[in-house]
């Protein structure tokens, strides 16, 4: 298989309302996208570079221009996606070309990504909406007007006001669902006292308390409520290293490195007892599509961009009612 030609585009969306978490807030999302082409089929891949690694969008532009597909002439698309996991680090340049792959695959197969993998066919699941960074009144406000999502994720992240939010939008959304999202925002000084507080709010997840250079801190307290690796569940960092530390991971593709990557990495997480969050950077329904074929093998699924952009690709995924649509062949796999 030749891969005849590989077109890069930076795109920018915006979005419907700031989002605002502990590190500063971001009025549009800005994503890297990669088309090949063979045989007369195109497959298409997204990324998101995020500085919180050192990726920008300059560099992953770059990268996926210059990249160097002539050793990959001889092989099958599987091999191929195989053989980017010995070339590239864990990145949003080898999440982008190895979506990109799996996409050709199913153009030119005939056949659903889904059956290519060896995953269960995709169903509507039931996604987080997240509430971001604000008072208490008016993270409860927000709450209240999605009344139609079960499932809220809250951006938290000032140690003075968090306890008052995950009460705020308790008192607010007695029936729902709720998981919060520290973001490194919490200082350890508060740890005990933070957690307590989502214990108390029927929290059923806390992601990232502390800032990853402070994870050891964590097997100083037995937590009533699982705590979640994100930050620090960095590119390349080992799972072993996080189930010391954690009770779960979340699992994006942009820090995998890929769907392929994504599907050992979970079977490693499972193996470590570690529940399992799949979650994206803020982009488009066609980051979401690869992501949302791992849902059914995990415990939760945070895949709301849809709602969150302003306006999205055409053959979008859509959120009703909370539960996020399976992917159509015209938007990926």
């Amino acid at each position: 298989m030749r891969i005849e030609r590989a077109n890069v585009q930076v795109e920018t969306w915006p979005l419907l309302n700031p989002f605002r978490i502990s590190r500063g807030a971001k009025t549009e999302a800005t994503v890297v996208t990669i088309t090949l082409t063979a045989n007369g089929h195109e497959g298409r891949g997204e990324c998101c570079p995020y500085p919180r690694y050192g990726e920008t969008v300059e560099q992953t532009t770059a990268t996926l221009r210059q990249f160097d597909w002539r050793p990959f002439d001889e092989l099958t698309l599987p091999e191929m996606r195989q053989m980017l996991i010995t070339q590239l680090p864990a990145s949003g340049v080898r999440n982008a070309l190895d979506c990109a792959l799996w996409d050709l695959d199913a153009k030119l197969s005939g056949t659903p990504v889904w059956q290519l993998a060896g995953l269960p066919k995709p169903k509507p699941l039931t996604t987080c909406y997240t509430l971001s960074l604000d008072s208490p009144v008016a993270m409860a406000e927000h709450a209240v007007r999605k009344s139609d999502c079960k499932l809220l994720k809250l951006k938290l992240g000032d140690r003075d006001l968090d306890a008052d939010r995950m009460q705020a939008v308790r008192d607010a959304r007695p029936d729902a669902r709720l998981v919060c999202d520290a973001n490194e925002g919490w200082p350890l000084s508060n740890l005990t006292h933070l957690v307590d507080a989502a214990v108390a709010c029927n929290i059923e997840l806390v992601e990232q308390p502390l800032a990853a250079d402070k994870d050891a801190a964590l097997s100083t307290i037995a937590p009533g409520v699982p705590l979640c690796a994100d930050e620090s569940a960095a590119p390349g960092i080992a799972i072993a290293d996080l189930s010391r530390h954690y009770q779960a991971v979340n699992i994006k593709l942009d820090k995998t490195g890929g769907l392929t990557a994504a599907l050992s990495t979970i079977t490693e997480a499972r193996s470590l007892g570690l529940r399992i969050m799949i979650g994206s950077m803020v982009s488009t329904s066609l980051s979401m599509a690869p992501a949302a074929l791992l849902g059914s093998l995990t415990d939760w699924v945070d895949l709301d961009s849809p709602l969150l952009l302003a306006r999205d690709r055409p053959a979008a995924m859509r959120i009703q009612e909370g539960m996020l649509s399976v992917p159509s062949p015209e938007l990926w796999g």
